[in-house]
């Protein structure tokens, strides 16, 4: 196993790099899935949220998990990915892309980092109550950026919105999430200077802190103009 790195001050920024995959066969691949369906298929296996995938230059494959709320795993209780999950997922891929025939010449298994992506419904419905900052495909009122409490938009419209403050008017940007090129959380500093995202939810949970809430109020000017309209 390679050497285990722990980047930032929280243990959701953890990266396991693996050794340089060395193929069977002479280096002939295996047909088999393609990259994505092989890692989908055993994290989710082992119990983990596969959160992203990126292919690197010369040839650094970065696998993203997270854990599952409300889940229990046999590398301890806890809310956020550890050094041992990254490690078990490793050791699971390394031998799920060579059977598959996966070409690679090194695999990192890391946690998402504060600042997680949210990319499916089931990620929006997971993290709605907390701060998200999201880039539009197009831009709305001169802007694409955009920052705030995610929410379900009210009826009876339909889709997400986010919630924020400029001045002392409560302002709403409406949205689908086929409109947004990228959304993450806004990683928050609490009073004892430890960063977090907020609380995160239990299975099924909705609720954020008021230290998330707050800080995603206030960051993005808009016009005085209720936004969801549009």
């Amino acid at each position: 196993m390679g050497s285990t790195e722990r980047h930032g001050r929280d243990s959701r920024d953890l990266k396991v790099p693996a050794p340089r995959r060395t193929s069977a066969a002479g280096g002939l691949a295996v047909p088999g899935r393609s990259a994505e369906a092989s890692i989908a298929a055993t994290v989710t296996g082992l119990g983990y949220e596969l959160v992203d995938v990126e292919r690197a230059p010369r040839g650094l494959l970065r696998v993203f998990i997270d854990r599952v709320p409300g889940r229990s795993y046999p590398t301890g209780a806890g809310e956020f990915v550890t050094v041992d999950d990254c490690e078990a997922v490793t050791r699971q891929l390394q031998y799920a892309l060579e059977v598959d025939g996966v070409d690679y010449a090194r695999l990192e298994v890391s946690s998402p980092g504060l600042d997680r992506p949210l990319k499916t419904p089931a990620d929006y419905e997971r993290f709605q109550g907390q701060a998200v900052s999201l880039v539009l495909k197009l831009p709305f009122q001169g802007r694409k950026t955009w920052q705030g409490v995610l929410a379900r938009a009210e009826a009876p419209a339909e889709g997400w919105q986010l919630v924020f403050r400029h001045g002392a008017q409560e302002q709403v940007l409406g949205f689908a999430i086929d409109e947004v090129r990228e959304a993450r959380l806004v990683p928050v500093v609490d009073f004892k200077g430890r960063k977090t995202a907020g609380p995160s939810p239990a299975a099924g949970g909705t609720g954020a802190g008021a230290e998330a809430g707050e800080a995603a109020r206030h960051p993005q000017p808009a016009d005085d103009e209720r936004l969801e309209d549009r």
